[in-house]
C-alpha cells in the first residue's frame, strides 16, 4: 500500500449509508421512547384550578436542622381570590400576618374534608416561612452500625408532632452535642 500513489476512500459509501440508516433508527426509537414517558407522566398530571371561598391544604415545612420530613401537618386557609394562571391569594390567620398571601399552585392541594380537621397552631410553632422546627422527644432504642473498623452507635429517637413508627436514627454522638436533655437520665 505504501507505493500505491492517490487518494484512498476511508469511508466506503455503503458504510456510510448504513451509518445513516442506524442513526435515523436511533432517532425513531428515542421518539418513541419519548413520546410513551410523555404519555405516562400526562395521565397522572391534572390542572388544579380553586374557586373563590373554596378551602384549601397550604403545604408546611417541618424542619429537623437540615433534614426535612414528610408534610405531616397541613393548614387550611380560604382562597381569596385567583391572581394569574398559578397563583393564588389566599386568607390567611392572624397569626401568620408575617407571611405574603399569595402561593403557588404546587403549593395547595384541594382540601376534601371540613376545615376542623386542620392543625392548630398552638400545637406547632409555625415560624413566618411556614416552617417549623422539630425537637426530639425520647430516645426509644440503641443500637451499633459499623463497618469493618469502627463502631458507630446510634439512638431511635421519636420526634415531636410524629408518631413512633416516623421515629428516625441518629448518630448518638450529634444527640449529645445537640441535645444534651436527653442524656440527663443515663
Amino acid at each position: 500500500m505504501w507505493e500505491e500513489a492517490g487518494e484512498r476512500q476511508f469511508f466506503v459509501p455503503a458504510m456510510f449509508e448504513e451509518a445513516v440508516e442506524n442513526v435515523s433508527k436511533v432517532r425513531e426509537n428515542l421518539r418513541i421512547a419519548q413520546s410513551r414517558q410523555k404519555s405516562y407522566a400526562d395521565k397522572r398530571r391534572r390542572e388544579l384550578t380553586f374557586d373563590e371561598g373554596e378551602f384549601v391544604y397550604l403545604k408546611v415545612s417541618p424542619l429537623r436542622g437540615t433534614k426535612r420530613f414528610h408534610t405531616r401537618g397541613k393548614l387550611a386557609p380560604r382562597i381569596k381570590q385567583k391572581v394569574g394562571d398559578l397563583a393564588y391569594e389566599l386568607e390567611l390567620l392572624e397569626h401568620l400576618s408575617g407571611v405574603h398571601p399569595m402561593f403557588h399552585v404546587s403549593q395547595l392541594r384541594k382540601c376534601l374534608r371540613l376545615p376542623e380537621d386542620q392543625t392548630s397552631l398552638e400545637a406547632v410553632d409555625l415560624q413566618n416561612n411556614l416552617e417549623y422546627l422539630e425537637y426530639p422527644v425520647q430516645i426509644l432504642d440503641r443500637a451499633e452500625k459499623g463497618t469493618r473498623r469502627t463502631r458507630i452507635p446510634v439512638c431511635k429517637v421519636l420526634w415531636s408532632n410524629h408518631s413512633e413508627r416516623e421515629a428516625t436514627r441518629e448518630k448518638e454522638s450529634e444527640l449529645q452535642e445537640k441535645y444534651p436533655h436527653l442524656f440527663e437520665n443515663e
